[in-house]
C-alpha cells in the first residue's frame, strides 16, 4: 500500500482523514514510541530520518557482563532520574486515554518505559519494553521501586547527588569526561544480587508473555494506529508488519521516516500530540 500523504495538504485535511479512518475501524490496536513523550521532556532517540541522535544505549550484555559499564550507567541514571520522574502526561497521552475511554482503542501496546500512558488514565496498556520505576534483581528476580534506589544511590554515591546534566533518552544524562570508578552500586537488599532496570535492554528479549498479549490484542482490533514511532526496531515493528500481512489497515501519525513507510494507509507528518488531541 501507498501511504496517503502529501506534503501541500492541510491540517484540516488530514485531520479529516485521520478521523475518518479511527471512524471506520472502531477498535484499534495502538501502538506509540518516544515521539509521544518527547512534549513530557523526554528526548527521543532518532531523527527525522530514523537514524541515531546520539550514541546507542547500552546493550544488556555490557550491561551484565561489565562492572565499569554498570558504573557508568547507574551514576547517569541517578541524574537523569530526577528529572525524568517528574515528567507528567502531555495532550497525546490523555487523547489515547480518551479515546480508550471512549471504546476506540482495544489495546495500547507502548515502546516508551515512563509510564505516562497509565498516569494520563489508559488501563489497557501492555509496556513492550518494560517500566523504568521498577529495579529488578536478575538473581531471584525481586522488584524494588526505583524511587527507593534512587535514595540509596545517592546515599552510597553523595558527591553525584548535587550533579547536572543535559538530559538523554529514559531516564539517562550526559555526563562525559567524568570518572565512574569510585561510583558505588548497590547490590539487591535482599539477596545481594545483581540489580537492572526492569526494562528491555538492546540485546534482550522481549518477555514471551507480553509478545502473547500483544499478539493477541492485534488479531481483537480492526485497524493498526502507530504513534510517535519510527519503527526502526524489530521489537515494535513486528506487530505492524504482521497487521499488513493479515490486510489489517495501518495508520501512522510521525514526523520523519519510519521502517513501515511502505505499509501505512495513511500516513500524518505531523506533531504527535497536537494531532491526537485534535483527533480526541
Amino acid at each position: 500500500m501507498n501511504a496517503d500523504a502529501l506534503p501541500d495538504r492541510s491540517a484540516e485535511e488530514d485531520l479529516a482523514r485521520l478521523r475518518a479512518f479511527v471512524a471506520a475501524h472502531p477498535r484499534l490496536f495502538v501502538l506509540t514510541g518516544a515521539g509521544v513523550s518527547t512534549d513530557s521532556g523526554i528526548p527521543d532517540y532518532r531523527d527525522n530520518q530514523g537514524d541515531w541522535k546520539r550514541p546507542q544505549p547500552v546493550t544488556y550484555q555490557a550491561f551484565m557482563g561489565d562492572e565499569r559499564t554498570r558504573r557508568r550507567y547507574w551514576a547517569r541514571s541517578l541524574v537523569g532520574w530526577r528529572r525524568f520522574s517528574r515528567a507528567h502526561p502531555n495532550a497525546a497521552h490523555l487523547a489515547l486515554a480518551r479515546m480508550e475511554a471512549a471504546g476506540q482503542v482495544e489495546v495500547l501496546l507502548t515502546q516508551n518505559v515512563d509510564g505516562l500512558h497509565q498516569a494520563a488514565g489508559s488501563h489497557h496498556v501492555i509496556d513492550l519494553h518494560g517500566r523504568l520505576d521498577r529495579v529488578r534483581c536478575m538473581a531471584h528476580g525481586h522488584l524494588v521501586q526505583r524511587s527507593a534506589f534512587q535514595e540509596v544511590l545517592e546515599q552510597r554515591n553523595p558527591q553525584w547527588a548535587t550533579l547536572d546534566a543535559g538530559d538523554a533518552p529514559d531516564g539517562d544524562a550526559d555526563l562525559e569526561g567524568h570518572d565512574f570508578s569510585s561510583f558505588q552500586v548497590p547490590d539487591c537488599p535482599l539477596c545481594g544480587g545483581l540489580l537492572k532496570p526492569d526494562v528491555v535492554f538492546f540485546g534482550e528479549g522481549v518477555p514471551r508473555e507480553r509478545v502473547l498479549a500483544a499478539t493477541h490484542g492485534l488479531e481483537q482490533a480492526d485497524a493498526v494506529l502507530v504513534a510517535g514511532s519510527s519503527l526502526m526496531v524489530f521489537s515494535g515493528f513486528r506487530f505492524v508488519n504482521a497487521a499488513a500481512k493479515a490486510g489489517k489497515p495501518i495508520a501512522a501519525v510521525n514526523m520523519g521516516r519510519t521502517r513501515a513507510d511502505g505499509l501505512f494507509s495513511l500516513k500524518i507528518e505531523r506533531p504527535v500530540a497536537e494531532t491526537l488531541a485534535a483527533l480526541a
